[in-house]
């Protein structure tokens, strides 16, 4: 559903990854019989984790008030705007008795979740004589003066939350993998200090060598551009490149069918290439440098395509950059120049 995929891919998307190796997602659908392919039952795919401290209480939240029929239509009907500006969060007032139980309940779970960290981080630091109630004041994702029920002041702030951490969600990424490279790079030269000379000379020749054979690889397309398109469409999705049809290609890799491709659908596109560089065996290429990798190019296909800037990728928006001279005649692209 529109509103589901909205509030969940938009404000409560994630990432996907973290600042760790991670995975990409896999590209599941039998890629020769897109004519007769069912849908995927969006119900049954988890959403993923948005790496939020608040990620398991902000999806309950979403799954009890989607059970209410007068809030799942106003979300049908509500656009992005209406999300993010809480005008959305006026109708918890009109949902069911029913519903509002379980909120008040999901809330008081929260709120004595977010009371024992405080109590374990104060007891690891002997502190005494705080005012725990206080301390809830740096949770910003919930009402902390009402503790005990779910009002709409409580899902505006859960959606603001959300929606303004998710978007510093990528920067916050890209600063501790500048970190991750400078204690990478720190520890290599505080392993270099204690050889001798003749040592050093060996492994410092092993870096320059490493280098080089991590420099070596393929041509890598540039993310988003038909080259790298057809590449998937023919390895990946098993099919004639002669034919490759972008309607097509996005139905094939809306991997939950929802009409959109979001950024991890976007993400397992860059895998092919990905693959050119890295490789988990070989010793000269880091996982994390590649992770840091294709989110830099998510980040630049979303920045060419997503034009309203929501985080998704719509049929119409990838049409549209079809049609553009950079999909047919794109610049080249260079890998970035990480610590290798």
């Amino acid at each position: 559903m529109k509103w589901r995929t909205i509030l969940l891919q938009y404000c409560f998307l994630l990432v996907t990854c973290i600042l760790t190796t991670l995975e990409a997602v896999p590209i599941d659908i039998d890629k020769t019989k897109v004519e007769n392919a069912q849908p995927v039952d969006s119900a049954k795919i988890e959403p993923p984790d948005t790496g939020l401290y608040y990620d398991e209480y902000l999806k309950q939240v979403i799954d009890v008030l989607e059970t209410d029929n007068h809030f799942r239509e106003k979300l049908q009907k509500a656009d992005i705007e209406e999300i993010k500006s809480g005008r959305l969060s006026k109708e918890l007032d009109l949902v069911s008795h029913h519903v509002r139980t379980k909120l008040d309940e999901l809330k008081r779970q929260e709120v004595a979740r977010l009371r024992m960290l405080i109590k374990a981080k104060l007891d690891s630091l002997q502190d005494t004589g705080i005012d725990h109630h206080a301390l809830l004041k740096q949770f910003d994702h919930l009402n902390h003066l009402n503790p005990e029920k779910f009002e709409s002041t409580d899902l505006d702030m859960l959606i603001k939350a959300a929606t303004s951490d998710l978007e510093h969600y990528d920067k916050a990424r890209h600063e501790e993998f500048k970190k991750y490279e400078m204690m990478k790079e720190h520890e290599r030269r505080e392993y270099l200090k204690t050889l001798n000379e003749e040592k050093r000379k060996e492994e410092e020749s092993k870096f320059e060598e490493m280098k080089r054979k991590h420099e070596n690889h393929p041509k890598v397309n540039h993310p988003g551009s038909k080259d790298q398109l057809k590449e998937v469409w023919e390895e990946a999705d098993g099919l004639d490149p002669n034919d490759f049809d972008p309607k097509t290609f996005f139905k094939l890799h809306d991997v939950n069918s929802d009409g959109f491709l979001d950024e991890q659908e976007l993400e397992a596109l860059f895998t092919k290439e990905l693959e050119k560089v890295y490789d988990p065996k070989n010793e000269e290429d880091d996982m994390v440098e590649m992770e840091e990798e294709r989110l830099r190019m998510r980040e630049h296909v979303m920045n060419e395509v997503d034009t309203n800037k929501d985080r998704l990728v719509t049929l119409e928006e990838f049409l549209k950059a079809t049609e553009k001279k950079e999909f047919l005649e794109p610049d080249s692209w260079e890998v970035s120049d990480l610590c290798l």
